[in-house]
Parts: structure tokens; C-alpha cells; sequence
């Protein structure tokens, strides 16, 4: 798809160099910038989620993973274990 972007003329020589040192086309460290850039809101983004999983997880009265399966793993041998006798 085409687009055109209207850049500062210091921003696009800085970009052109790039290419041409790299040897690389400009378009191709555009799509570079722009995906690391959605990357980075991507992170961004699941790192906001976590952290308010986590606020959540503690408001709650959440348990440690290790407690919670370590008491699973109590009931279901308590549970299923063979009846010595």
C-alpha cells in the first residue's frame, strides 16, 4: 500500500543516510520504525494489563501459585490416594 508522509527535511536526510548506509531502501527502515514502534505499544499495553491483573489478584486476597497448587496436589492425593488397610 502507498502512503505518503510529509517529514521534516532534517528527519528525512537522517533516514536516507540510514538506508544508504545500511543499504537498505527508506521504506524498508519506515516499516522497520513502525513496527517496532506498534511492538512497543503492544508492550506497553500487556504490561498496563498485568499490572492491573495484579492489583486485582492482590485486592482480591490472592494466593501464591505455590501455596495454592501445593494444597491442590494435598486434596487430590488426600483424595485418590489408595486406602492402605
Amino acid at each position: 500500500m502507498k502512503v505518503t508522509i510529509d517529514l521534516a527535511a532534517e528527519l528525512y536526510r537522517a533516514v536516507k543516510v540510514e538506508a544508504a548506509r545500511t543499504d537498505r531502501s527508506v521504506r524498508e527502515i519506515v516499516d522497520e520504525a513502525l513496527e517496532a514502534w506498534l511492538d512497543a505499544a503492544e508492550t506497553r499495553e500487556d504490561l498496563t494489563s498485568a499490572k492491573e491483573a495484579l492489583a486485582e489478584y492482590r485486592r482480591d486476597g490472592g494466593e501464591a501459585a505455590e501455596s495454592f497448587f501445593g494444597t491442590l496436589a494435598a486434596e487430590i492425593a488426600s483424595t485418590y490416594a489408595p486406602d492402605e488397610g
